[in-house]
């Protein structure tokens, strides 16, 4: 396949060649079921072919080594998508053991060079019937891998409050921290937070969602 040639005017008359039929005429933006297909078709792309895979739903430009998504290449940084999720179903964690809030999302790549910034706001009550500090941690996993764990969370702070003749501790917060994946895929990649109280004694335990709250997840994909 000839190498794009640009722009050209073509006057009355002119004879049409091979070479400007390849160069300048087949230029536009080429339909493909999947890159797969692609390939198939386009044994030796030229820098500046253009092309349109149906199932992303992505546009992709040739940069002389590889198929890179629109919004992409150099530039890099574009918002491709955002989803968002949230969660409000009360869910108890009586363990120091890492255990799934119920906070979660799911996002389907268009590119495998895409970053995905992943944005947890979780809420969670910590809470103990006796003087015990309480606190929770939390942990971001893609899919069933961990894939990072907060330094700050595992204290989310202690307020005392005095109830008949005993004391107990409680703390609500919503907890929210940010992180930028490169999951490598174009599949459907779900994100979850794990949480876990930071100790059992004296009834200790975390409630998150406590009282139907509602937390939150969003994750944008960034074009690489």
């Amino acid at each position: 396949m000839a190498a794009g040639l640009g722009f050209k005017t073509f006057a009355t008359g002119d004879v049409l060649t091979a070479g400007d039929t390849n160069g300048y005429l087949m230029q536009g933006v080429w339909v493909f079921a999947d890159a797969a297909a692609r390939s198939a078709a386009v044994t030796s792309p030229q820098e500046g072919n253009i092309s349109y895979l149906k199932d992303t739903n992505s546009t992709e430009y040739y940069s002389g080594s590889a198929w890179v998504a629109i919004g992409g290449g150099a530039a890099g940084g574009k918002l491709l998508q955002v989803v968002y999720a949230t969660y409000s179903t009360a869910t108890s964690v009586a363990t120091t053991t890492f255990t799934d809030t119920g906070l979660s999302a799911t996002i389907t790549p268009t590119s495998a060079t895409s970053k995905v910034l992943v944005l947890p706001n979780q809420q969670g009550l910590s809470a103990s019937g006796g003087t015990t500090e309480v606190g929770c941690g939390l942990q971001l996993l893609r899919g069933a891998s961990v894939i990072y764990t907060p330094d700050n969370v595992d204290r989310v702070g202690q307020q005392k409050i005095a109830l008949s003749s005993a004391s107990v501790y409680n703390m609500a917060s919503m907890m929210s921290f940010s992180y930028l994946d490169s999951p490598a895929t174009t599949s459907a990649t779900t994100y979850k937070i794990q949480g876990r109280t930071k100790t059992t004694a004296s009834g200790g335990q975390t409630i998150f969602q406590e009282t139907a709250a509602s937390s939150s997840m969003v994750l944008m994909e960034i074009g690489a």
